[in-house]
């Protein structure tokens, strides 16, 4: 076996394929999961935006974001996992601290949760073996006790687990533990590292990644799943909620230049008022000169992220897979893919082969997404 992949790692170099996915130190393996999506929700962050990125500019106050969940599929084990759940479709029912923010701050609309959208598709929540909160927010962590005790829990071991009402202020209750085997992630025990990620081989055989990605709360875990033995997607949690928190960068460019259209069109759609590039003039704005990402983590004193010097540097590492040609980013907000990406029961193994990213990783400039917050919605061309 070992033959096998030092062979492999040769061919991959000698044909000149890219081989940045070894070079991350990710190892080879043949072993590989299934990943399936589901949009669980959509909502609105109301008025609000800029306590997830800055700057927020006029007309751009709320910001609109799905909420997924990924199903998780070892072929070998048979084993089901999904990472994160969404939100609960009693908000009311959350801790007292979480259920102030509706329906004022965050606004939902109508929806099923992931309990009810798998077995509307056929899979029994007693399959499930074990759920994955990339972090305990409210978006992320569903109703556990609707889930069989059979299904276990899997968290970051920073992640504050107080509970409501022993704790009066906590964000968590004992429903979301009460009968299942909770295991903690312990990052400082591991082995592996890719881009100076802490990393954990969950099945053991290379096929998916428990990756520590701290500063958003504390807790907080992103997974790199193998869905090819040469290609991977990053479930990247809310390592960032907007694509422009991480893009543009030199080698996403280099990797995955911007089409003509959309170059085009920016000249006039980014707002130099608010943003600038070394090439850029009054009223034209000039993206590929742009070497850094066009939007920043909110640091404000009420900002989502807890420690945003910390998150910040997370991203940085984790924008280093994000331009990576043998990668798909995917975070569990991003409005940009919501209307793109193929939801369950597709599957979004063959991401490559069907030229996915390259015909959505530029979609947040476009301003007929809903991702776009680039200009004052007054601006006139």
């Amino acid at each position: 076996m070992h033959l096998i992949s030092g062979l492999t790692a040769i061919i991959l170099l000698l044909g000149g394929a890219s081989a940045s996915w070894f070079d991350f130190g990710i190892p080879h393996s043949n072993a590989t999961v299934d990943i399936r999506v589901f949009n669980v929700a959509n909502g609105t962050v109301v008025n609000d935006a800029r306590t997830l990125f800055l700057p927020t500019l006029p007309g751009h106050e709320s910001a609109n974001v799905p909420i997924f969940s990924f199903l998780v599929e070892h072929g070998k084990s048979q084993k089901r996992l999904l990472f994160d759940l969404g939100i609960r479709t009693d908000p009311q029912n959350f801790a007292p601290s979480v259920a102030s923010l509706f329906p004022g701050v965050i606004q939902i609309d109508p929806f099923k949760d992931i309990t009810e959208l798998l077995q509307d598709g056929g899979i029994p929540l007693a399959t499930i073996d074990a759920v994955i909160w990339s972090h305990a927010h409210f978006d992320h962590i569903g109703d556990m006790s609707k889930f069989p005790n059979t299904t276990g829990l899997i968290i970051g071991s920073e992640t504050d687990t107080a509970t409501y009402p022993e704790f009066p202020n906590a964000t968590l209750q004992t429903s979301d533990f009460a009968g299942h085997k909770v295991t903690k992630i312990d990052f400082a025990a591991a082995n592996l590292t890719f881009s100076s990620l802490e990393a954990v081989d969950y099945f053991g055989d290379g096929s998916f990644y428990l990756v520590n990605t701290p500063g958003h709360l504390p807790g907080h875990m992103t997974a790199l799943a193998r869905v090819t033995p040469t290609s991977f997607i990053a479930l990247g949690g809310d390592t960032f909620h907007h694509a422009g928190e991480a893009r543009p960068r030199p080698e996403l460019q280099k990797n995955f230049p911007c089409p003509a259209h959309l170059l085009e069109e920016s000249k006039k759609s980014i707002s130099t008022d608010y943003f600038w590039s070394p090439r850029s003039r009054n009223g034209a704005f000039d993206l590929p000169s742009r070497s850094q990402q066009l939007l920043a983590i909110s640091d404000l004193p009420d900002s989502f992220y807890a420690d945003p010097v910390t998150s910040q540097v997370s991203l940085e590492k984790l924008a280093t897979f994000d331009a990576d040609p043998d990668i798909l980013v995917i975070v569990a907000h991003d409005m940009s893919l919501r209307d793109f990406i193929p939801y369950y029961p597709a599957y979004l193994n063959d991401w490559k082969a069907n030229g996915l990213k390259e015909s959505t990783v530029w979609n947040f400039v476009n301003k007929t997404n809903l991702a776009f917050v680039f200009s004052p919605t007054n601006q006139t061309d």
